[in-house]
Parts: structure tokens; C-alpha cells; sequence
């Protein structure tokens, strides 16, 4: 089928006669990706550091500004996030009546100590075991709550793409399969959280610095993979699997760092994790689009194979 250029009318449909000179044709060969022209471009300057960080944060608040604008689709993505927060609720209560027996288990070297050393060590033990645990289960809330709500979650990332100018098409992949990768994903972002709650757990113990520069690092942390469950959605929809989603969010680990920050902060205040999903996910799906998905830094701009793993 021949191409006609936008703008100009059908050659069945132009008046007879010389024809005034249209815009020139496009040069033969793959053309750019429309939404390519909001990413650098390879040689200019890179936005510096701390100004992606920020960035990243906006992108979180325009998120939940957009699911403000739309109140149904706010309300279509609470019901699967409010399912996994009964689970998870459930499961931090159970530990807090457990909280004394886990510190006396975990500090056994305590036992002869005089009482009040001892009685402090349990008492920090005890708060590092909890604080693991609720970083654990920030870490662990989005990738299983995205599990679990896939088709709902997919569904605002559809309206948000198609409020921005239209979404991809779906990717041709059968529907076990995305289920095998999503399940592989949320397990394997398990073990690394259970890794990084291990290790935070440990640098609890440290005065001082176990209270103040700990939690912090615990933050930065799991924003940066928060950033990388919540953009799995509109990436995953361009073919970009995990690996290539992660050399993205590398590319970008300000930008990354900032949004999913931002989103822990939030996730971290009572229900905050369940109101704010759907501005969550609203938000790494406009980070995805205007961001990552076009990031001609990496591998010379050249598209990401979406082979299989």
C-alpha cells in the first residue's frame, strides 16, 4: 500500500493540476520512535544527578494527580492492593506477638549479661527484627500486589499510556507465559529483599548509625527495585524483559532512585501502600513512556532484544 505523507490529501482526491510542494519524504530505513524525542540524546548532557532525583519524585506526584482526575480508575486499583494488605497485616500482627521470643532467639549471647545491657540489646534486637520485617514486606507488598492485580493494574496503565497519545499494542505472548515470568520475577526480587533485610537486620545492631543511616540506605534500596517492579508493567508491554528493564533503570538510577523512594515513604505511612498503588502505578507507567522505554544511552538507542529467557 503506498505511503501517503500527513497532511497532504489522497492522490484520488487532489484537484487536477500542478500541486503546491509538500513536506519532504521521510529518508528510507527504520525511523525513531515518536517518544524517543523525550529522552537525551546521545552526546547532549545528561540532567545532572540530583535533578533526576527529583524528577523521579515529581513523576510519583503526577501519578497520583492522574488517578485524582480519575476517581474510577482509583478505585479499580484498590481492591487487589487491599486483598494483599489483609494478608500482609495479618502476618506483621502475628510477628508482633512474637516480637520478645524472635529477640531472645536471635541474641542468645545476651543471656548472661547484667539485666539492663541484656534488656537493651532485645529491646534493639527486636526493633531491627521488626524493621527488616516491614522492609521486606514494603519491598515484597508491590511485586505481589501487581501479581495478584495484573489485569487491573494493566488496565490503568492502558488509560494512562492512551491519555498521553495512545499505548502500544500488547505484546503477542501467551498468557502462561507472562504468568511464569511474573511469578519468576516476584520471587527472585523475594530472595533479593530477604538478602538486603538480612544485611539490614545486621547493621541495625550498630549505635548510631544502625538508627539513622541504616534506614535511609533501606530506603534508597528498595525504591530503586520498587522503581523496577512498578515500571515492569508499561516496559513488559514494549518487549523489554527484566534484564533489559533493569539496564534501563541502571541508565537511569537517579530518576529510578527518586520515584521509588518517594513511593517506599508513602508505601510506608498507615495504608499508605494500598491509596497510593494506583497513583504508583499511574506514575512508573508515565516514567516508562517518557523515560526508559526510549533511552537512546543505552546500547546506542538500539531497541532491546525480547527473546526468550
Amino acid at each position: 500500500m503506498s505511503h501517503v505523507p500527513p497532511n497532504q490529501p489522497a492522490p484520488w482526491n487532489r484537484p487536477p493540476g500542478p500541486q503546491p510542494p509538500g513536506p519532504p519524504m521521510p529518508a528510507p530505513g527504520p525511523q525513531p520512535h515518536p517518544q524517543a524525542a523525550a529522552a537525551p540524546r546521545p552526546g547532549a548532557p545528561k540532567p545532572s544527578a540530583l535533578k533526576d532525583l527529583f524528577t523521579g519524585v515529581r513523576y510519583l506526584l503526577r501519578g497520583i494527580g492522574w488517578t485524582a482526575r480519575n476517581p474510577a480508575q482509583w478505585l479499580f486499583g484498590l481492591i487487589p492492593a487491599l486483598i494483599v494488605l489483609a494478608v500482609y497485616v495479618a502476618g506483621l500482627v502475628a510477628l508482633a506477638f512474637y516480637l520478645d521470643d524472635l529477640a531472645h532467639w536471635v541474641t542468645p549471647f545476651a543471656d548472661g549479661w547484667s539485666g539492663a545491657a541484656r534488656t537493651a540489646t532485645r529491646v534493639v534486637a527486636g526493633i531491627a527484627v521488626y524493621g527488616a520485617s516491614v522492609f521486606l514486606a514494603v519491598l515484597t507488598f508491590t511485586a505481589v500486589t501487581l501479581l495478584v492485580g495484573d489485569p487491573f493494574y494493566e488496565a490503568i496503565a492502558v488509560r494512562v499510556e492512551e491519555s498521553q497519545g495512545g499505548a502500544p499494542p500488547e505484546p503477542d505472548v501467551p498468557l502462561l507465559v507472562q504468568i511464569g515470568r511474573a511469578l519468576k520475577d516476584a520471587v527472585l526480587l523475594g530472595l533479593v529483599a530477604l538478602l538486603f533485610a538480612v544485611v539490614f537486620f545486621a547493621a541495625g545492631f550498630l549505635p548510631v548509625v544502625g538508627q539513622t543511616v541504616v534506614p535511609v540506605i533501606a530506603a534508597l534500596v528498595s525504591g530503586y527495585y520498587l522503581a523496577g517492579e512498578l515500571t515492569s508493567i508499561a516496559l513488559e508491554r514494549r518487549g523489554l524483559l527484566r534484564k533489559e528493564r533493569f539496564v534501563r533503570l541502571r541508565a537511569n538510577r537517579a530518576l529510578a532512585v527518586g520515584f521509588g523512594a518517594a513511593t517506599f515513604v508513602v508505601f510506608l505511612i498507615p495504608l499508605g501502600a494500598v491509596f497510593a498503588m494506583p497513583g504508583a502505578v499511574a506514575g512508573a507507567t508515565l516514567l516508562a513512556r517518557e523515560r526508559l522505554a526510549d533511552d537512546p544511552l543505552v546500547a546506542g538507542g538500539a531497541p532491546a532484544s525480547a527473546g526468550p529467557r
